[in-house]
């Protein structure tokens, strides 16, 4: 079970989900974006009165003034496998107005995870799973060759995301 609230963001609506012991936040979701509401079979109550709701609406504000908030600011508890766990852990420590890539990433966690070598792809799965959008910074993965591949709420908020953060350079951006 989650409860969730909802949150009117600069760039359309999102829910926001806790535990069921209100302590953690579990997922942050665009509206209609893909795997939106997480990937198990959770009902979702909802409760908009959290004190964990409080504290990842005013991260969210920050982020969308300007600030720079950092993901250790909240209490995160994404479901998924340990790969998928040690890929997230990898997306927190990508600085705000920068980016890197699924190769670069897949160096990272094969290292990490005692492994000789590890697919983009693979990594690009488990970062398609990000249940917490934008605090987990999944939008700052690009492809190789500098190209906006793949975010589960769609390449055109992908693209506003990272403008928002600053990022040049990028082709499309």
């Amino acid at each position: 079970m989650y409860y969730v609230t909802e949150y009117i963001s600069p760039l359309g609506g999102m829910t926001l989900a806790s535990d069921v012991a209100c302590e953690k936040i579990t997922g942050v979701w665009f509206e209609g974006q893909k795997y939106y509401g997480g990937t198990g079979d959770h009902e979702h109550i909802e409760k908009n009165d959290l004190a964990i709701f409080d504290a990842a609406r005013e991260w969210l504000d920050r982020y969308f003034h300007g600030e720079k908030p950092c993901p250790d600011e909240l209490p995160l508890a994404p479901e998924g496998s340990a790969f998928r766990q040690e890929v997230w852990r990898l997306l927190c420590e990508i600085p705000y107005g920068e980016v890197t890539t699924y190769g670069k990433l897949a160096a990272k966690a094969a290292l990490n995870l005692g492994r000789d070598k590890m697919s983009a792809q693979a990594i690009g799965g488990a970062v398609g799973h990000n249940p917490i959008s934008i605090i987990i910074p999944c939008h700052r993965v690009i492809g190789a060759d500098g190209s906006l591949t793949g975010y589960a709420g769609g390449i055109e908020l992908k693209r506003r995301l990272l403008m928002h953060e600053g990022c040049r350079g990028i082709p499309g951006i």
